[in-house]
């Protein structure tokens, strides 16, 4: 059975950080996209960032700058290293690989970023 699971997510003051990280298991993404993808509460969900099986990352721009995606296909792994958190990056975040007629989430991590 393939699954995404994220981690990493919780309760942070605006401008701190948080590293988030998709695992993936029952079978090899390193062919795949992967992304993150958000949604917070009454809104629709977006395109955080993005990276291509060969490493070329792609950011939303309200997030360039401030996140970093990275992958280790090795691992089965994405991460996304958010700095300078603001109020309105509060949302579920989730994590995506896609391509070659699949396209796998997983079940969300929540980010809240609050004094």
């Amino acid at each position: 059975q393939v699954q995404l699971v994220e981690s990493g997510g919780g309760l942070v003051q605006p401008g701190g950080s948080l590293r988030l990280s998709c695992a993936a298991s029952g079978r090899t993404f390193s062919s795949s996209s992967m992304g993150w993808y958000r949604q917070a509460p009454g809104k629709e969900r977006e395109l955080v960032a993005s990276i291509s099986s060969g490493g070329s990352a792609y950011y939303a721009d309200s997030q360039k700058g401030r996140f970093t995606i990275s992958r280790d296909n090795d691992k089965n792994t994405v991460a996304l290293q958010m700095n300078s958190l603001k109020a309105e990056d509060t949302a579920v975040y989730y994590c995506r690989a896609w391509g070659y007629g699949v396209d796998y989430w997983g079940k969300g991590t929540l980010v809240t970023v609050s004094s």
